[in-house]
């Protein structure tokens, strides 16, 4: 089931389009990667979900109801760019804006208390924002966004920032979270990221989707049939062993030890690769070579650039 449906969504600013027509769907229980280069109009969809700004045309539906103000405390956002009050105590504040989101002040605090201590924050309480380094002030956030036990998660760039010890502390929340029924819509630039935590994703460039659907299915689309072979023997006889219907386009020698990536050629498979240079070698590993997220994400907003280049000048 999806929990969040954007259908048609335009949204323009003067003259300039922000959203031209975008629909994604995010299904239930899942981390959804929001993606696209600076400028390409995910937060301003982010602000379209979050019912900070409204479009222009076309619909958001959650849980299959029509967006509305009721679905608010359903929702936590994490910003890009941290609203955390400067002058203010952080355990008072924390409670403050629990309290926004609709818990009571003993609640609040009473949670308040079991994340500080499992975030090993507890000396903080007292402190003002202001004493906090950014990466302190981002755990926090974090609680505040995670503390109402929202339905939906939005988190724009939540790993910017941290050391490697704190992001991976947030990644494993993120991912409990998410298999205790929350569905999260991680917009970021990490790629490895998306490879490591998201289940589907979105590309958005200049305005529009120009990729849409599960990591698992858009990596195997995009494979180039390329093949890492892991080998003993001698190289320049696996080489000419490959002859015309593969092409050798990496290799790597460490004593005995030979790396290298085929190409298979004229339909042929993995199989008539290992058949061709098996009497030649002794075979350590194999293993198809799947193109990268951040690999794909660069080919295609490339590729949009070029057709709007085209377009202009035709």
């Amino acid at each position: 089931m999806e929990i969040i449906s954007a259908q048609n969504i335009v949204k323009q600013f003067g003259s300039f389009t922000a959203l031209d027509d975008v629909s994604i769907s995010v299904p239930e229980k899942s981390i959804f990667g929001l993606l696209g280069p600076n400028g390409a109009g995910k937060t301003t969809l982010i602000r379209i979900i979050n019912q900070i700004t409204a479009p222009d045309s076309g619909q958001i539906f959650f849980g299959g109801e029509k967006l509305s103000p009721k679905h608010t405390e359903q929702i936590g956002y994490l910003p890009e760019e941290r609203g955390l009050y400067k002058k203010m105590e952080v355990g008072e504040q924390c409670v403050y804006l629990a309290q926004l989101k609709g818990l009571s002040k003993k609640g609040a605090t009473k949670k308040l208390k079991e994340w500080f201590e499992k975030f090993e924050m507890q000396d903080w309480w007292k402190k003002k924002t202001e004493e906090l380094s950014k990466g302190m002030q981002q755990k926090v956030q974090f609680v505040v966004t995670v503390l109402h036990e929202p339905k939906v998660l939005i988190l724009d760039e939540p790993f910017s920032g941290f050391d490697p010890i704190n992001a991976s502390l947030i990644k494993n929340e993120v991912l409990r979270l998410k298999n205790n029924g929350t569905t999260i819509l991680l917009s970021t630039h990490n790629m490895s990221s998306v490879e490591e935590l998201c289940d589907n994703i979105a590309l958005i460039n200049k305005a529009k989707v120009i990729l849409h659907g599960s990591v698992r299915e858009i990596r195997q689309q995009y494979k180039a049939n390329t093949y890492e072979v892991e080998f003993t023997g001698d190289l320049m006889t696996f080489t000419k062993a490959l002859f015309k219907d593969f092409e050798l386009l990496e290799k790597h020698v460490d004593g005995a030890n030979c790396k290298a990536k085929v190409k298979l050629l004229y339909d042929k498979s993995p199989n008539d690769l290992l058949n061709t240079v098996l009497p030649y070698i002794q075979i350590q590993s194999f293993r198809e070579i799947l193109p990268s997220m951040n690999d794909i994400f660069i080919s295609k907003v490339q590729q949009t650039e070029v057709h709007a280049t085209v377009g202009l000048t035709e």
